[in-house]
């Protein structure tokens, strides 16, 4: 059985914020991996960004990628599943 949470965040949070749902969620996500908290598959998730946007927008904000082992397995499965390997 998988339980899922929601996390409620009161709207004038967000108008505060001048952020949507999906805002927070890419804000949450960037936070997140610059933390090392998530890797850049599941911040990218979080997100519901590609990789490759969501490697664009860490590159904007200029955060450094945290690139190891697990992301590079990430990588390589992501480019077989496009049939470029």
């Amino acid at each position: 059985m998988i339980s899922v949470k929601t996390i409620e965040i009161p709207q004038d949070i967000l108008d505060s914020a001048r952020l949507t749902t999906d805002e927070i969620k890419t804000e949450l996500a960037v936070a997140l991996y610059a933390q090392g908290r998530l890797s850049i598959g599941k911040a990218r998730e979080l997100a519901g960004l590609s990789l490759w946007e969501f490697r664009q927008l860490l590159s904007a904000r200029r955060i450094s990628p945290h690139y190891d082992i697990a992301e590079l397995e990430e990588d390589i499965a992501t480019l077989h599943e496009l049939g470029r390997l």
